[in-house]
Parts: C-alpha cells; structure tokens; sequence
C-alpha cells in the first residue's frame, strides 16, 4: 500500500509540473543571493530557471553569462517573456503594465507587434496559446493568478477576504508605516488566517504540489516542524510581517493582491534599472534540461550555481543522481566557485562525503542574510566555496 501511495503522489507531483506553469514569481530573494554570491564582471554562473526574475536582477552585476537551465520548459518561456519585454521596440511601461500590474490594456496587439518578433520555438508557441495570461479579463484578472502556484494565490487572497470579513486588515497591513505598527495588525489577524481549515488544508499533497513543494520536501518539513508545513509557514511568517519591514516586501504583496507597486517590486521593474537590463539581456541563455545533462553536454569552469531546493527531491528519490549532479558541478569548477542552495529542512545531511572534503560551507554571513531573507519559504540556506 505504501508503494501505490507513493507512486500517486509522485504522479500528482509530476503532473503539476510537467502540464503547467508553476511559478509566476521567483521565491528566493535575489537581495540575499547577491550579497552571498558577489557577482563579477566574469562569472559564469550555472542556475535554476524558475520564473526567471532573478536571473534579470544578477544581470545588475553585469557577469560575463548566466545559464537558465529548468526541466519545466514553460518556466524557460516565461524567462524568454520578460526578455522580450526589453527589446528596442518595447518600453519600460509596457514591461510594467505585464509583469507589474499583471495585465496589459492592449496586451495582444503588444505581443504580436512586439513580443512575438523577439520569440521563437516552444515559448513563441506557448504565448501565443496562453497571452490571455495578461489580458486582465476573466475572474482571475491577473497573470499572477495564473500557473499552479498563481491559482492557489488567487484562492488565498479570496480565502483570506473572507476569513478576514474585508480586505481592510490585508491593506493596512501592506501600507504598515513602521514595524510596531505591523506587529500590532498581524498579531491581530494571525489567529483568524491559520484556522482549523487552513491548518488541514496547508498539509495536504496537492496543495503543497500546486505551491511546487513535492512530497520529499514535505517529509522533511513534518520532520523538523510541529505540525508540518503549517507549522513552519505560521513561524516563518510571523518573522517576515513582525521582524522585517513590508514595505520592501514585494514577494508577499503580489501574493495577496496579484500585483506590485511602483516602490515595491522587483528591481528588473524599476525604471532605472531597465537599460542595463535591455544592454545586458542576450547574456541569458536557456536549457530545457537538467543541471547534470546541461554540464555533460557543455563543460565549462563556472564560477557560480543557484541550485535552489531541488537536491532534496533527489536526496529523496534518486541519491545516485544528486551523487552525479554534485561530481559535475565539481568537475566544472575551480578554485573559489560558490554553490548556492535551499533546503526544506534546517539542517542538511545528504551532501555526499566527497563534496564535504571539497567544498567549504560558510555560516555566519549565510546565516546572517537567511534571516534577512523576504520571502521566507525555505528552512536553510547553504552557500558552499570549492578548495
């Protein structure tokens, strides 16, 4: 019985992933990994694609390539997106209207005068399906209430207007002039979101696999938390509304209401940073495919990798692979390369014996900036330098 619950839950897993978009927005604030991986001119940096906003923010250091690399090649089509919207023909306001404000007026005359041009091959095909994403039409009006992780987003906020009896508690909180001011408003609503129905449904599979957190991660979470998944969610964010000021908080506040702000969003929104991401942009090359396929089949001296959490669904399911995935990033590294990685669970014990006589993992600074951390959906971080 055990091994036919485990395979419907792989197979609800892989489903998920392998029909749809799942991240609209990146999850791992780009603020700490750039404090931690202190780009350069020259880095060659290896990375997981996800939804591509990260990529654009290291493009502010200027490295030499950044290789996006996702086995979700919808992921890969968003990235591709959000290039295009930086292209001589486009404009800062037309990136903003799509990707700030998750809709466009005029969004498919945008993409087939625009867009389309700068496209090609399954992205050009995607969007040319899905560009209804923007259209601002429909009950989910929002291209960040779309993709699985962008549905559970939009069901969250109606579930959070109707646990709360307005969306006033929501707005005040956001709008929060200082941090007493927010302790004061989430110690008075936290008890109201993390009821009895969200405690049972934040620890169902489906639900985590629609937020792209697969079964392993899950194990561990019930491992190290009391109560699972929602008794980490529940600590992790009373530190992020009570410890860390919300109004630089853009992860959260497209969660709750399906947009950014002007001063407060991603950097690869802001008007000043859009020409050196337009004069930078062709530095992005994608690969739908894994990080040990993308190393076997271009082997390279990468200086950095932004591995995010995916080693613990092969520390889970495929040991032998993550062994693989480790001797390539080292056989494709030298001396003072950083690997950069996010686990579900405090503290990680699947780095093979090899790696730890090879690679150095600083705590002080890692743990400093993990605190710091914005978005607050991961237990640990771990920043490693080959010796």
């Amino acid at each position: 019985m055990r091994k036919i619950a485990n395979h419907i839950t792989q197979k609800t897993f892989d489903w998920v992933h392998q029909k749809n978009l799942v991240y609209n927005t990146c999850w791992e604030d780009p603020r700490c990994d750039r404090a931690l991986l202190d780009l350069k001119k020259d880095s060659n940096v290896v990375m997981i694609t996800s939804a591509g906003c990260n990529a654009l923010d290291y493009l502010l250091d200027s490295p030499s390539k950044i290789h996006c690399i996702d086995m979700n090649p919808r992921q890969n089509a968003l990235l591709k997106l959000k290039t295009a919207a930086f292209s001589p023909q486009s404009s800062h306001s037309d990136l903003f209207q799509m990707f700030g404000e998750g809709s466009h007026s005029a969004v498919k005359d945008y993409y087939y005068d625009v867009l389309n041009h700068e496209l090609s091959g399954y992205a050009q095909h995607y969007w040319q399906k899905n560009i209804s994403f923007f259209s601002g039409k429909g009950v989910r009006r929002s291209f960040y209430n779309h993709g699985t992780s962008g549905l559970f987003a939009w069901s969250f906020a109606k579930y959070l207007k109707y646990s709360l009896r307005s969306s006033s508690d929501i707005e005040a909180l956001l709008s929060a002039s200082n941090l007493n001011e927010q302790k004061e408003i989430y110690s008075r609503i936290e008890h109201k979101i993390f009821n009895r129905f969200m405690e049972w449904l934040m620890n169902k599979h489906l639900i985590m696999c629609m937020l792209g957190v697969p079964k392993a991660q899950q194990n561990l979470l019930n491992k190290d938390f009391e109560n699972g998944a929602i008794g980490f969610i529940k600590s992790s964010l009373r530190r992020i509304f009570t410890e860390i000021p919300i109004a630089e908080n853009y992860f959260w506040r497209v969660y709750m209401t399906g947009c950014y702000t002007n001063t407060c969003c991603p950097n690869y929104l802001k008007p000043e940073n859009y020409g050196i991401i337009s004069t930078n942009k062709d530095k992005i090359n994608t690969y739908d495919t894994t990080v040990s396929s993308f190393l076997q089949s271009n082997p390279d001296n990468y200086s950095h990798y932004v591995l995010l959490d995916h080693q613990d669904w092969l520390a889970h399911h495929l040991p032998e692979a993550l062994e693989e995935e480790w001797k390539l990033i080292l056989d494709n590294s030298s001396k003072g390369t950083k690997i950069l990685l996010r686990s579900a669970s405090s503290n990680v014990d699947f780095f093979p014996d090899f790696v730890k006589e090879k690679v150095v993992f600083e705590k002080e600074k890692t743990q400093k900036w993990h605190q710091l951390d914005r978005v607050g959906t991961y237990a640990s971080v771990y920043l490693g330098e080959v010796q």
